[in-house]
């Protein structure tokens, strides 16, 4: 089931708002290329944390 800004796995719940929704994005995107949830979620969690250090959204200790 995919997920969106009012469902989405636990994992997501302490990520700012945009940070999380790049991650529901990205996550949403890797199950539909076949991972598996879990390492959707993880993978998804990394690369929405590293797009928002690019971005200057998150302080860099916080990836």
């Amino acid at each position: 089931m995919p997920w969106d800004k009012n469902y989405y796995p636990r994992a997501m719940k302490n990520l700012p708002a945009s940070v999380r929704a790049k991650a529901i994005k990205i996550a949403n995107a890797l199950l539909v290329e076949g991972h598996d949830e879990g390492s959707a979620i993880r993978i998804a969690i990394a690369r929405a944390k590293a797009w928002a250090l690019h971005h200057g959204l998150l302080p860099e200790d916080t990836a």
